[in-house]
């Protein structure tokens, strides 16, 4: 047993704020082993922290849970009206806790190990149409320094399918206008190669030699959308926006960066794109992840060979 391991099964049995002492180990290992982003480690943070005071309540360790009371815990969250989808990811966080404390030497035995993940299907948000992103493109004034740029990243988002994090946090230096492809360091620290377009390379172009000067006046900062205080934009207020300009455009539902990430998809799905094509330009690491896109790419098929075969 390593050092740490020993450290860990010795914190385990000794004061009453071991387990928040174990949550911070564990996640200090996820975090240098998979690295993970910090709202996956807040998911994570606020999954076992909600089971643990939970589990105190009845005079039980989180560290030594048994089977049992986790499946009660989670009956009670399914009476308490917990979705499916949010029981199946609070039970990924303590398999991955258990594991760790197993791994560690903490436990014997996983007792998350025969719980089932419930049944949940895999829907996909309503993609708004290509009419419905044109509006929303539309919508903003580009005679406004800051409408201009809120022009360009709706442009740059539909363009590249990016998360809204990966979006905000881009740089100026992540950008190349000549080849007309931009770097973007995704979930897990996974960099790639994303071609922007040459639509949003011309707003960008735009943005870069006027709007964006006059928003920082005096200011200097490397991220490529900044505010009027030269800060970084949040993903609150990039979703703020994108809710502004839905209702001025006069679009029914609700869109939200990652409905345009959608959009990004199911449009180039529709046009004849292939889906590890998708799966790149999207950043999965896994194509089981892109799979929910498979019933566009049965559609487009199902056209393509009632279009082009004789006896379709």
């Amino acid at each position: 047993m390593s050092q740490n391991s020993i450290n860990i099964v010795a914190e385990a049995g000794s004061e009453q704020t071991a387990p928040e002492v174990i949550i911070d180990k564990f996640l200090d290992t996820i975090w240098m082993e998979r690295g993970l982003s910090v709202n996956t480690l807040g998911a994570y943070r606020a999954d076992l922290m909600v089971l643990k005071r939970w589990l105190a309540k009845k005079d039980i360790s989180l560290i030594f849970a048994t089977r049992a009371d986790l499946l009660t815990f989670i009956a009670w969250r399914t009476k308490e009206g917990a979705k499916p989808r949010s029981t199946a990811r609070q039970l990924s966080s303590f398999r991955r806790f258990y594991r760790f404390l197993l791994r560690e030497g903490v436990i014997g035995e996983d007792p998350t190990l025969k719980i089932d993940m419930p049944k949940i299907g895999r829907s996909l948000p309503r993609s708004p149409t290509e009419e419905e992103v044109n509006a929303l493109l539309a919508a903003p004034d580009v005679h406004d320094p800051l409408g201009h740029r809120d022009r360009t990243m709706l442009e740059v988002l539909y363009a590249t399918g990016l998360r809204v994090t990966e979006l905000i946090n881009l740089k100026q230096s992540e950008i190349n206008l000549n080849q007309g492809v931009l770097r973007v360091t995704g979930k897990g620290e996974r960099e790639r190669l994303i071609p922007i377009g040459d639509e949003a390379q011309d707003w960008l172009r735009e943005f870069l030699g006027g709007p964006r000067i006059e928003i920082l006046l005096e200011r200097n900062t490397d991220y490529l959308f900044p505010t009027r205080r030269g800060d970084r934009m949040t993903r609150q207020a990039f979703w703020h926006i994108i809710k502004r300009y839905t209702k001025k455009a006069d679009i029914k539902g609700k869109l939200s960066p990652h409905t345009l990430r959608h959009a990004f998809a199911t449009h180039l799905l529709n046009n004849g794109a292939d889906l590890r094509v998708v799966q790149m330009l999207l950043g999965h690491s896994d194509l089981s992840t892109t799979q929910i896109y498979t019933h566009v790419a049965r559609v487009r098929m199902k056209e393509l060979h009632s279009r082009h075969h004789p006896r379709a």
